[in-house]
């Protein structure tokens, strides 16, 4: 298939790579032109579009174009500026974090003009592009059948996971083994996403405070016979290897531990993308509790005050599984440049 992609960060370029090597034809376009160029150059034989006029021309009707771009008003405007210049049939993806809401009200304003929107919360972070991204999907069946194949081509497939007993029965989409699912209609996909997110919280929440205990075994404030001097990176390790904890999540603590036992380069500032403060306002809403979710939100904010092991263990996570650069580090290099310009 043919599709247009906006937004070449992390993701974007990764997608645009992914999608080339799976033969289907990219058109790629990012606000810095050096970026545009680098991705098509591995795209092998993708286009580049210096703007969304030029992307738009370059595709054939009817028009995919997939937006990768930060959750808010740079989303907002681009797939208000897009729904301009498109036709009746085209379709409109969002693979960023949008809030579900705003996918509900984008989809009833484009249909409006006869255009589609789908909505795709996608996880894979830097990895994706090897492994495949996990998608959740929001939109029209009939938009989501016709862009099938973008989504088979991202997703990480079967590969060796065992196959869950009694996913041959009636009413479980196969999709789902292949790590892509239709949730529903419009915002659907985020709002799964969004859920998945909160719950990402809690587990990193949980192995950075189980870690920041066995740590700390060997303090000075406990009798000297009851002290343990233990290797974080080993028991990060041995717990991969048939413990019933073992998961994606531990094995990024053990890249961590293994490279850095102190976790010095962290200072533990937790920054919280948006996805698990709405994780928290939608249980709200529907009046169920979720202590461990909010608690671990309310830690991240706790974190920016003054830190531990623990949160350093999650900020080295949140790295190791989307680059994601500590809050401190980014108004740092921001500072630097501001003094660069003023010298």
């Amino acid at each position: 298939m043919q599709i247009g992609i906006i937004g070449l960060g992390r993701m974007g370029g990764n997608i645009s790579v992914r999608l080339a090597r799976h033969g289907h034809d990219v058109v790629v376009y990012d606000h810095d032109p050096k970026v545009t160029e680098t991705v098509r150059g591995k795209t092998s034989s993708g286009q580049s579009a210096s703007g969304l006029e030029d992307i738009v021309s370059k595709l054939k009707a009817p028009r995919v174009l997939w937006v990768m771009l930060p959750a808010g008003k740079i989303t907002e405007d681009t797939v208000h500026t897009l729904s301009g210049m498109l036709e009746k049939g085209d379709i409109i993806i969002d693979g960023g974090n949008s809030y579900y809401k705003d996918d509900i009200r984008r989809s009833r304003a484009l249909a409006e003009k006869g255009l589609h929107y789908v909505d795709v919360g996608t996880s894979g972070g830097v990895y994706g592009l090897d492994r495949g991204y996990c998608m959740m999907i929001g939109g029209a069946k009939e938009a989501v059948d016709h862009i099938d194949p973008i989504l088979a081509a991202l997703a990480p497939g079967k590969g060796e996971v065992e196959r869950t007993p009694g996913r041959d029965k009636d009413g479980l989409d196969p999709r789902a083994e292949q790590g892509y699912l239709h949730c529903g209609p419009a915002g659907s996909g985020h709002f799964v996403k969004m859920v998945h997110n909160g719950i990402e919280y809690g587990m990193m929440q949980a192995f950075a405070e189980g870690f920041d205990v066995m740590r700390n075994k060997n303090s000075g404030d406990l009798p000297e016979h009851e002290r343990f001097d233990l290797n974080m990176a080993d028991i990060a390790e041995v717990w991969r290897r048939g413990s019933v904890v073992s998961s994606w999540l531990l094995d990024l603590c053990a890249n961590s531990l293994a490279s850095d036992g102190s976790l010095d380069g962290f200072t533990g500032q937790v920054a919280d993308s948006g996805e698990g403060r709405w994780t928290i306002e939608a249980a709200i809403e529907e009046a169920v509790p979720v202590p461990v979710l909010t608690q671990a939100l309310y830690t991240r904010f706790r974190s920016r005050t003054g830190n531990n092991f623990g949160e350093k263990l999650l900020s080295a996570m949140r790295f190791q599984f989307g680059g994601h650069v500590e809050q401190h580090q980014t108004e740092h290099k921001h500072g630097a440049d501001v003094q660069e310009k003023k010298s």
